[in-house]
């Protein structure tokens, strides 16, 4: 049995890729169906109105804070 941290264990080629690198913002603007979809929910008329208030009043960002 090894007595290595994970640090120890990792290659030479291994790394973390920065959290700055892992957001990225949509390359179009986010719709309502984009919004129900990232929050893992059914595309009904009633998810579609909770995206529609939630993007009018979070804007585009509203995407992000579901998303990692």
């Amino acid at each position: 049995m090894s007595s290595s941290t994970p640090e120890e264990s990792r290659s030479i080629d291994d790394h973390c890729t920065p959290d700055a690198l892992l957001h990225t913002a949509p390359a179009r603007d986010v719709t309502p169906e984009d919004l129900v979809m990232a929050a893992g929910r059914d595309v009904t008329p009633k998810t579609l109105d909770w995206a529609r208030r939630k993007l009018e009043t979070e804007g585009p960002a509203a995407i992000e804070k579901l998303l990692p």
